[in-house]
């Protein structure tokens, strides 16, 4: 399955997008950089693992992906406890981030299964 399909790509992909879009005249520049690596991590690991040929390599990528959710919704919680990010949609970001998370736990059930 092409990585374009995934609705699992397609929402972190967007994520990501917001993530700059929103931030884009934060002054924090460390700070900035940091979310928006976090949050382009999803969907980039999740390109890379699905472009590979063995389950296990596609695996590796997604618990990556799976990771830098946990790395992301952290940076979240930080940038809405100090006012660089604005609370509704930091609520969101956390909310689809932890939608994300799931929806590759799914995936990765998935292929193991398909594994045995």
């Amino acid at each position: 399955m092409a990585f374009e399909d995934l609705a699992v790509w397609k929402r972190s992909a967007r994520l990501s997008a917001s993530l700059y879009q929103q931030l884009a005249k934060l002054k924090d520049y460390g700070f900035k950089e940091q979310i928006t690596r976090s949050g382009l991590s999803i969907p980039s690991n999740i390109a890379e693992g699905m472009e590979r040929q063995f389950n296990k390599e596609r695996l590796q990528f997604l618990s990556y992906a799976k990771g830098s959710c946990g790395e992301l919704r952290t940076q979240i919680y930080i940038g809405l406890e100090i006012g660089y990010i604005e609370p509704v949609i930091g609520k969101a970001w956390l909310q689809d981030s932890r939608d994300i998370s799931a929806m590759l736990s799914g995936l990765m059930e998935h292929i193991q299964k398909k594994e045995a």
